[in-house]
């Protein structure tokens, strides 16, 4: 679940990198047609940049807390790796004293 989660953050974050592209292009083609200076252009990019990143922190903030209610609900239903590497350790012990029994 956690690498599906780290699999759309990073989706998001190269639909943001694409989106600043675009919106540099877009703000670039209206510097060329005069309609916005290059220095306002530039501190409109920013601020967009500025506001997408406050929006992204936001969002993966709300997935964290959303998963970590997720797993608490789930808790005790599901085996932590702690979990499993102790009934490795029993099962690999109880595997060698059926190969190697003791005679009482």
């Amino acid at each position: 679940m956690k690498d599906t989660i780290g699999k759309a953050i990073s989706l998001g974050l190269g639909l943001a990198l694409a989106g600043k592209e675009q919106v540099e292009k877009t703000f670039d083609e209206l510097v060329k047609k005069g309609e916005i200076g290059k220095a306002e252009s530039k501190a409109l990019v920013e601020e967009l940049l500025v506001k997408g990143e406050e929006l992204r922190q936001q969002a993966e903030t709300m997935a964290r807390e959303r998963v970590q209610a997720i797993l608490g609900e789930r808790e005790g239903k599901y085996a932590t790796k702690a979990d499993i590497a102790r009934i490795e350790i029993r099962l690999d012990a109880l595997e060698r004293e059926r190969k190697n029994p003791t005679e009482p």
